[in-house]
């Protein structure tokens, strides 16, 4: 099933809430992300209808299994890429962004070299 870049930033945030604050509503989301309450509310009926997240009584909102492996996909793409810019002297804040940017996009493939080549530079060979 092909998942859509908003769903994915919306189980990435989740997971990064999760592991900052211990717990997950919506109004967290919406904080994080900037956006308004009846989006976060839209965006998790779909999340929740698809099989990404479960809602308990009280609101929290937690990963499924699923949604926790895109998640967490999605996160490890972000730290990597945002860690290699800045390697390359990119600024942290521009790194980020462009991370951002990119997470989505780039080839199973392409992502493995950057972490090849990411893993080389970390070990102090050449480039």
């Amino acid at each position: 099933m092909e998942i859509h870049e908003s769903a994915e930033d919306y189980l990435e945030t989740i997971l990064i809430l999760k592991e900052r604050i211990g717990h997950v509503r919506s109004i967290d989301i919406a904080t994080e992300m900037n956006y308004s309450k009846p989006s976060i509310s839209v965006a998790m009926k779909k999340l929740r209808g698809n099989g990404y997240i479960r809602v308990d009584e009280d609101g929290f909102i937690e990963l499924t299994d699923t949604g926790h492996a895109i998640a967490s996909d999605i996160y490890q793409r972000h730290r990597v890429l945002t860690d290699f810019f800045v390697s390359l002297g990119v600024d942290e804040q521009t790194a980020a962004e462009d991370a951002c940017r990119i997470e989505h996009d780039l080839s199973a493939q392409t992502f493995e070299k950057i972490m090849e080549h990411a893993a080389k530079f970390t070990r102090g060979e050449n480039l």
